[in-house]
């Protein structure tokens, strides 16, 4: 009796030149997540996702900064397995295909943040991906002391950094997405400070600031921040009407639908597309993304489901949402930042930038996860929330020397956005986010 094997295809979709790579080659990246070892995979120093196969077998990996999906598709030869960076890409090839009459996009799954997923290609029926995770920091590793913690935090934040600009060129221009907050402050005066120390142009940075239906408060508080440090040459503002922001255009890039992420979204979309109108040429853009979520410094009030106790007890929530065991957890999308990280990423890479994040790199999160929140804050949440300008200021003054103006805490589609936009450009209720979604997944596969 003769038997039929099947024959597995993997269709590969991601760009391995987008990963930043500090310490290992792609092929010796590669190498360690096919291992599927989780301390060999957690010394890879960057931003990346990797794909590595052999046989059946597929071995997935990524870190925060860059999103990961794959796509199991059946065949009559054998599985096909679609990974991208994106659900239309993924749709897209199904077509080419002739597979997509098997499309949905809640078929589509995230490869969660620092996991090696590893998957079988053995056909029907599909067995479930088996997970390790790579990246497991110790917590509360640091002494209750916050000029420790922030020579600590931000010295790492500015080690990355360090690698960072060895691996471009030292021609390219820099911009970084800029409100004078906290957390793009920091990236911006690292960066300023390690350009001197190398005896680099330091005009090769700039502070782009987006400013949306006339004067906005990150424009004021931008120009504040900067005019406070001497800095003021390095901002650039950028004036955009509210018509040229549309939080629908946003579902479609973020392929999302919760409202905070696709407010975010609109806006990155609308300031990334005037800095590409003015620079054609730019290559690369810095951001602060990650700085809250390592930090802990959302309002807990705003959302029913938190408390302070499951903040500060659960590792790495903001980062990682539930965990991927939770009923919570979304298979289609992650959790946390591992899933909201696409509001920065996708607009960025829509308009042909790439883009760096070393808040989110797994060495500077480590680094805030070893804080003693519980001993810091006794439970407090106004003393939680003043936390990241203490450690922050006290970091940049021990690393930089510089006195970092410190604010209180805006997000970015609200500050960047004249007084009484906000409220005109976006719909207050969640539904309308998932209704859009919905729609605009129906009326591609039409």
């Amino acid at each position: 009796m003769s038997t039929v094997s099947t024959i597995e295809r993997v269709i590969d979709l991601m760009d391995p030149a987008q990963n930043i790579l500090f310490n290992v080659s792609y092929d010796e990246a590669q190498r360690r997540v096919l291992s599927g070892d989780a301390k060999q995979v957690a010394e890879i120093d960057g931003q990346f996702s990797i794909l590595a196969r052999e046989g059946k077998r597929v071995c997935m990996a990524r870190s925060i900064g860059r999103p990961m999906r794959y796509f199991l598709a059946k065949r009559e030869a054998g599985p096909c397995l679609i990974v991208a960076e994106r659900i239309d890409a993924i749709r897209s090839a199904l077509e080419e295909e002739g597979l997509q009459d098997q499309f949905h996009p809640s078929y589509t799954r995230m490869v969660p943040a620092h996991h090696v997923l590893e998957l079988q290609l053995v056909g029907c029926p599909d067995p479930n991906p088996s997970l390790t995770r790579f990246f497991d920091p110790p917590r509360e590793a640091l002494p209750a002391d916050i000029e420790r913690i922030g020579k600590a935090y931000i010295g790492q934040l500015a080690a990355e950094c360090e690698r960072w600009l060895d691996s471009i060129d030292a021609r390219e221009p820099i911009g970084v997405m800029f409100s004078g907050g906290i957390d793009s402050g920091s990236v911006l005066l690292v960066l300023y400070h390690l350009l001197l120390q190398r005896g680099e142009n330091p005009a090769r940075l700039k502070a782009f600031t987006l400013s949306a239906g006339g004067h906005s408060s990150d424009a004021e508080q931008a120009r504040r921040f900067l005019r406070d440090l001497d800095l003021e040459m390095l901002l650039e503002v950028f004036e955009v009407a509210p018509e040229d922001i549309s939080w629908r255009e946003a579902v479609r890039v973020v392929e999302d639908y919760k409202p905070l992420d696709i407010q975010a979204a609109a806006m990155g979309l609308a300031l990334c597309r005037a800095i590409r109108a003015r620079y054609p040429d730019w290559i690369w853009l810095v951001d602060g993304d990650g700085g809250d979520e390592n930090l802990k410094d959302y309002p807990i009030e705003e959302n029913p489901e938190l408390t302070i106790r499951s903040v500060l007890n659960n590792s790495m929530l903001y980062q990682e949402g539930w965990g991927v065991s939770a009923i919570k957890h979304s298979l289609v999308y992650s959790g946390g930042q591992s899933r909201g990280h696409v509001r920065t990423f996708a607009p960025a890479s829509l308009e042909g930038f790439r883009g760096f994040s070393p808040y989110a790199l797994p060495s500077v999160i480590a680094i805030a996860e070893g804080i003693p929140f519980i001993e810091l804050t006794d439970w407090q949440h106004e003393r939680l929330y003043s936390l990241k300008g203490q450690i922050v200021g006290s970091g940049m003054r021990s690393v930089t020397g510089l006195d970092m103006p410190v604010y209180g805490k805006q997000r970015f589609q609200r500050g960047a956005a004249a007084e009484g936009v906000f409220e005109r450009l976006f719909p207050t209720e969640e539904s309308e986010y998932r209704r859009e979604f919905l729609r605009q997944h129906e009326q591609a596969g039409a």
